[in-house]
């Protein structure tokens, strides 16, 4: 069943694939070029893969784009150009990166055309700290309300007024310029101005109360981003459409699918406590002639470290051997939890997968591990860590949930 379900997984992952899903968009675009100029700047975990996509219909292009590290591909790495930075924390090569994009987009003309390739991860990867902020000031709010389990919406809502780049202000840097976002989602509500704390979206909402609830200190207020009416954008990837996209592949094989959402989140091992009462109920229920059952679900779970950690953490990972606990080595369940980008917090693995047979007499290590927020190293032992590598794409968690029929 491992197997089937890992195959659920890259079905997820290539119905997000930008080299996929760009071309439709791209055709649609005019190229300026040469009465004009085609910049085509960006950030996050898909943006090289993206570039890959831009340069692969309109040829070498001026530009930047800024990756995680390790997410480069193995493509053309000029023309636009790929530079790689730290995730989840900002780092000085995110800074001069930008800083560099930031100039590329100053001084264009109305003949112009800025492509602009946003994917999760942006957050972090687009760093220009405003008046009075720095890098260091930065890199520990984000830590801060990373070990806090802070929701990703009120992590950038946050973010966002300690920068000079988000919420629309890289775009308003290209006026008058024409700039079309493409952009792929990782957020619950495919909200734009969410997705790497929108650089191209101009959010106004007040952030005082998520502050307040995760106990930061906002700066002064400034003046609001102009009108950005030289701006367009374009989801062009969402969660919704590599579930469904799951879901097809399982249906194909004779299975009941049911998406319960793209959007679940929260405590990680609260939401496999959830989904494990789910299957649970629906394994009661089967009898020996029904077709197997897979629960599918989306969203972004989170992880509270505490002020005591001394795992590799894991949020998918976490989900996946509390599932297991929670399922006590049920012989009609199998399940597989991933994160589409490839990397599950820290460490080499996107998620983990559990069988029946997952605790096997490693209950109480599972408990201790759970405690520690060390599942990643459980399942680097016990045989289910699930390795994908980077897979130049990211439209959040996916979490699939096999109910297989009882034995006649």
């Amino acid at each position: 069943m491992k197997d089937r379900l890992h195959s659920l997984l890259m079905a997820a992952i290539d119905a997000a694939n930008p080299t996929r899903v760009l071309p439709a968009y791209l055709r649609a675009i005019p190229d300026p070029r040469p009465n004009g100029r085609l910049i085509v700047v960006g950030a996050g975990k898909a943006s090289a893969a993206m570039a890959d996509a831009v340069r692969a219909h309109f040829g070498p292009c001026e530009g930047l784009v800024i990756t995680r590290y390790g997410h480069q591909g193995s493509g053309v790495q000029d023309m636009p150009e790929v530079v790689q930075a730290s995730h989840p924390l900002p780092d000085a090569a995110g800074v001069a990166a930008t800083a560099r994009m930031m100039g590329l987009l100053a001084g264009l003309s109305p003949n112009d055309i800025v492509l602009a390739l946003i994917s999760g991860g942006a957050s972090a990867l687009l760093t220009q700290p405003r008046a009075g902020v720095t890098l260091a000031d930065k890199a520990r709010l984000s830590a801060d309300l990373l070990r806090k389990g802070a929701p990703i919406g009120d992590i950038n809502l946050i973010r966002k007024q300690f920068s000079d780049v988000k919420a629309g202000r890289l775009a308003a840097v290209a006026a008058p310029a024409r700039v079309i976002g493409l952009i792929i989602s990782d957020v619950a509500g495919d909200d734009l101005a969410d997705i790497g704390s929108g650089p191209t979206v101009a959010d106004t909402r007040d952030p005082s109360a998520a502050a307040q609830l995760w106990g930061i200190d906002l700066p002064p207020a400034r003046a609001p981003v102009p009108a950005l009416a030289h701006v367009e954008n374009h989801l062009v990837a969402a969660p919704m459409a590599s579930l469904r996209a799951a879901s097809g592949l399982a249906q194909s094989w004779g299975w009941r699918a049911q998406i319960l959402g793209d959007d679940l989140g929260g405590e990680a091992r609260d939401l496999a406590r959830e989904h494990a009462t789910l299957a649970l109920d629906s394994a009661a229920q089967m009898r020996p002639t029904d077709p197997a059952r897979l629960i599918l679900s989306g969203g972004e779970v989170t992880v509270t470290l505490g002020a005591a950690n001394g795992g590799l953490g894991g949020p998918n990972a976490e989900y996946a051997l509390a599932l297991a606990t929670y399922l006590n080595g049920h012989s009609q369940i199998h399940a597989l939890a991933a994160d589409t980008d490839g990397i599950d917090g820290a460490g080499d693995a996107a998620g983990a997968y559990i069988a029946p047979y997952t605790l096997k007499n490693r209950n109480a290590e599972a408990a201790q591990d759970l405690a520690a927020h060390n599942a990643h190293g459980f399942f680097a032992v016990q045989g289910g860590a699930v390795i994908t590598g980077p897979t130049q794409t990211n439209v959040n968690d996916f979490r699939a949930i096999l109910i297989l029929p009882p034995a006649a």
